[in-house]
């Protein structure tokens, strides 16, 4: 409980804060934050940082959450343990796809016939040497046992090869061409999850490497033509600081148990770390308060008496909703909390030697984050959530605290 009022007390003063920032926003403004965020704006305009802000982030997420490739296993293995499906064999071709329907058709892109096949043949290079290298080297074996060739994801490099190709050539027209290839992307990097072929780590590195190489080779072309066959659309990197900053993401994150319960006075009940998959979102009225919710699936591993692992495993659903907080450091990068309520359904739990009925209860959270806006209508998002759930066990009356860190990709509207 001391924990609930501390976090309680954080977002509260957040709020505060923000409210008297909006209120004194003209002492705010001047000089005391204009530089830093100035600075902060020209770094993130930088070359090197816009190709490289996504693609390393993910190469990097995938690193880290290989120790934890079981437990995201474990959320297919739940929920999808019959899926086959071979759509995504054609879905990572997509995105390429219409990009030369388009260009076929005579739509203005960004580069000319000679300069757009020149930084897709590097892209392409770049792509297929990296992963096939590391397929050759590390020897990883596929959730299915079928071989040891499983990282990273080659569909999945491929896919957000493609994708980027496409944004970048055709991104400038409407912001649902970028939604539509990362979605693309997207759905093929989950359904070789889903088809049991490959790992999160694999995916999330796929991801990366698919995104680097297309930056890279944009770039080696550039190098190339220089002003040769390129077209420049006017705006497309202005940001207003103080837009309302509404979305709607992906959620991604590692479970990070700080407490368990006593299912009975001899059974102690605890998780180990797991993950958390889901969606969120929230409506702004000004640049500061919103609503909104998140609707999360969870899975982790379980510790019985501090000891003993089980096979099964704990997984929880959870909708909640309520007030989101934001503040502008820069006209990209905004800081932002929340504190939310809602409702969590456990499934029926089988134990070694019990079995635990299915139960509902409330929840609560909150969290921060940071923010980058990359696009006009596409950003990133860093969080560390803390959320309170109800025990599964209606014998006991303790609730159990949980950090979740991870990272979402958003559209912004």
């Amino acid at each position: 409980m001391k924990r609930i009022v501390l976090c309680i007390i954080g977002i509260c003063s957040f709020a505060f804060l923000s409210a008297q920032n909006l209120v004194e926003e003209d002492s705010l403004r001047v000089p005391a934050t204009s530089n830093f965020s100035k600075r902060l704006d020209r770094f993130s305009s930088s070359r090197l940082y816009q190709m490289t802000y996504i693609g390393v982030p993910l190469v990097v997420g995938g690193l880290i959450v290989k120790s934890e490739d079981d437990h995201f296993r474990g959320l297919r293995d739940t929920y999808l343990p019959q899926f086959d499906r071979h759509l995504d064999d054609y879905l990572q071709y997509t995105p390429a796809a219409v990009m030369l329907g388009m260009k076929v058709a005579g739509v203005q892109s960004r580069s000319s016939w000679d300069r757009m096949l020149v930084s897709d043949a590097f892209s392409i290079l770049l792509m297929g040497g990296v992963v096939n290298s590391l397929k050759q080297t590390t020897h990883v074996e596929r959730p299915d046992g079928s071989n040891k060739h499983s990282f990273p994801s080659g569909h999945t490099a491929t896919a957000f090869m493609t994708a980027t190709m496409f944004n970048k050539e055709y991104g400038h027209k409407s912001p649902w061409v970028g939604i539509g290839a990362y979605g693309v992307a997207t759905a093929t990097g989950l359904m070789r999850m889903a088809n049991n072929k490959h790992w999160l780590s694999d995916v999330l590195t796929g991801a990366g490497i698919g995104i680097l190489s297309t930056e890279v080779g944009y770039y080696l072309a550039d190098l190339i033509f220089k002003e040769k066959g390129i077209n420049r659309f006017a705006n497309e990197d202005m940001f207003d600081r103080m837009g309302k900053p509404s979305f709607v993401s992906l959620y991604l994150g590692l479970n990070i148990p700080l407490s368990g319960y006593d299912i009975d006075e001899q059974t102690e009940f605890r998780t180990s770390s797991g993950s958390s998959a889901g969606v969120e979102g929230a409506y702004f009225f000004n640049p500061y308060v919103g609503i909104g919710g998140r609707f999360t699936v969870s899975n982790t591993s379980i510790i019985v008496n501090k000891d003993r692992a089980e096979n099964n495993t704990f997984d929880a659903l959870s909708l909640c909703g309520g007030s989101y907080f934001s503040y502008p450091l820069s006209s990209r990068w905004l800081i932002g909390s929340k504190l939310l309520g809602g409702y969590v359904h456990y499934p029926q739990l089988k134990l070694t030697d019990r079995l635990v009925p299915a139960r509902n209860g409330f929840c609560f959270g909150s969290g921060i984050s940071l923010t980058f806006r990359a696009k006009e209508y596409y950003g990133v998002r860093f969080f560390f959530d803390y959320n309170l759930f109800p025990s599964h066990s209606k014998n006991s009356n303790e609730y159990m605290n949980t950090l979740t860190l991870g990272t979402s990709f958003m559209i912004t509207f």
